[in-house]
Parts: C-alpha cells; structure tokens; sequence
C-alpha cells in the first residue's frame, strides 16, 4: 500500500516540466533570428548612414529616408535585404552565446536557498554574456558590415560576396583568419555599454514613471521605460558603434590600414566630419532596437508554447 502511495506523494511535490537549457538556448537564437529578418533593412540604412561622408568626402545620405529610398532606386527591394544571411549568423552565434552564458552564471550565482544575484552583480552577469557573445559574434558581424557596405561602392571595387559562408571563407583565404575578429574591442565594447545602459536606464525610467504619479506598473509604462530607455542605450553606444563600423569596413591603403585603431576612428570622424557624426544613424538604429526586442521575445514566446504543447503536455 505504502510502495503505491509513494509515487503519488511525489507527484505532488514535482516541480514542472521545462524545456532543457539546450532547448532555451536554441530557441533564444531562432527567436533572434526571426527578428533579424524583419529589422534587416534598418541595419543595412544604419551602417551605410555611419559609412557615408568617411574621410572628409560629401555626405551620400541626408537623411535615414533618403538613404532607404534611394538604396530602393539603386538596388532595388533586393538590395535592403543585402547581408541577411549575415545578420542571420550574427543572432545565431551572438544571441546563443550570450544567453547561454547568462543562464549558467546566473544559476552558479544564485544562493543555496533560491535567493538570485543582486543588481550588480545581475549587471556585470549581463556585461559578462555580452561582450562574451560579442566575441563568438565578431566574424558575423564583420561579414554583415562588408555585405551591406558593398552596395554604395563603384562596381569595381566591390567585394562581392555571395552569401555569409562565402565571405568568411574569402576573408580567411584573402586577409588571414584574424581579419575575422577585426574590431572585436569596439564589438565588446558596445555590447558592454548596450547591456549597462538598458538596465541602469531602465529600471531608472521606470522609477520616474512611477513616481510621476500618471503611470501605474503595468504594460504602458513598462513599453514607455522600454523607449526611454532604448534612447538613452542609442546615445550611448552609437560613438563606440561607428568605430566598430569603420573599423570592420577599411581596407589596407598602401599596406597600411585606414585607421589605427578605435580612437584614430574617433579623432577622424570628429575633425573630418563633425562632433555629431559620431551619432550618424542614430534613426534607424533606434527604430530598429525596439522592434527587434519585441519580435524576440514574440517568437520566443510561440516556441515555447509550441514545445509545452508538443513534448510538455500529458
């Protein structure tokens, strides 16, 4: 009777069934990249926008519209989705690590009695797993500056690269494989700000929300410390984003390299081009933050749910 009743008692106490870590990494990735291919075209106008007036020459952009438009005239509907297999890898390799690595800190950080990190050390956790996914992410991210730079060149001086394998494979040949990881400082270096600047101005524009007394804690004011905070992350992180665009763009000259490093980047684009060229593509760069969070998160959400019902229920 007592061997019967056992199996029962236990079933009581059993915590839920979830998906494996493996599982959540996957879809973490997927979700990024079905993002990714929404918010594709905002990443190629940004890039070209950061690219435009390099080295003292006339601006090719006025405006984040005038760079659609006439990327839409010269190339075509095609043409937006330029360096997508790129952006694909980048959110498969980026997106994978750093969620991965967040996971298992997180967990070997959390108390014996279920107590988690406090903000801080949640903070450097976040900075931890981004700048570690930005590493694993830097070939991709590479790749995807060239591909979508490629376009506003002469014919002659295109790389022309087929697809993203393509790429890396002519990039190791051509320039060595540490071409790949060019620019991995300023790559990590983003990530860090990104991911320092979205919690502390977060949980901050929240606060002020709140405080203000027109908002209550529920979806509406969470969507608006979402805004004001992908504003703050924007300003933020665009002047250490231009360095790694360059950066990842230039060729030899010479046998020498266009910039020497991230602040001859910095020095060049401030004395050729003006203070505030450090924040071109500012428009697209934001449009593109909040979107690309949502869909995350929407399709990550379907997954789920989809695994729940498929391999969960029952």
């Amino acid at each position: 009777m007592a061997a019967t009743a056992s199996p029962g008692a236990g079933g009581m106490d059993a915590k839920p069934r979830t998906s494996p870590k493996s599982v959540k990494f996957l879809f973490g990735g997927l979700a990024g990249m079905g993002a990714t291919v929404f918010v594709q075209p905002l990443d190629l106008v940004k890039n070209r926008m950061q690219l435009s007036g390099e080295g003292a020459k006339t601006r090719e952009y006025k405006t984040s519209f005038h760079a659609l438009t006439s990327i839409l005239r010269a190339e075509g509907l095609r043409g937006i989705y330029t360096g997508l297999s790129a952006g694909l890898l980048r959110q498969a390799t980026y997106t994978t690590t750093r969620l991965g690595i967040y996971t298992v800190l997180f967990e070997r950080l959390t108390g014996a009695d279920g107590t988690p990190p406090g903000f801080l050390l949640k903070a450097l956790i976040g900075m931890t797993a981004g700048a570690t996914g930005a590493f694993v992410g830097t070939p991709a991210e590479v790749v995807l500056i060239r591909m979508t730079a490629d376009g506003r060149l002469p014919p002659d001086q295109r790389r022309g690269y087929k697809n993203v394998f393509n790429a890396l494979i002519r990039i190791a040949r051509e320039e060595g494989v540490p071409t790949l990881w060019r620019g991995c400082i300023p790559t990590m270096a983003r990530a860090v700000v990104v991911n320092a600047a979205q919690l502390a101005s977060y949980s901050q524009s929240k606060q002020f929300l709140l405080d203000s007394g027109y908002f209550s804690d529920n979806i509406l004011c969470h969507f608006c410390a979402s805004m004001i905070s992908g504003l703050v992350t924007t300003a933020a992180s665009m002047p250490v984003d231009i360095v790694k665009t360059r950066i990842q763009n230039m060729r030899m000259v010479d046998g020498k390299p266009e910039y020497k490093n991230g602040l001859d980047v910095l020095v060049k684009v401030v004395r050729y081009e003006g203070f505030f060229s450090l924040w071109k593509g500012f428009t697209p760069y934001y449009a593109r933050l909040g979107p690309h969070t949502v869909l995350t998160f929407i399709f990550l959400e379907q997954m789920n749910k989809a695994y729940k019902r498929l391999f969960l229920s029952g």
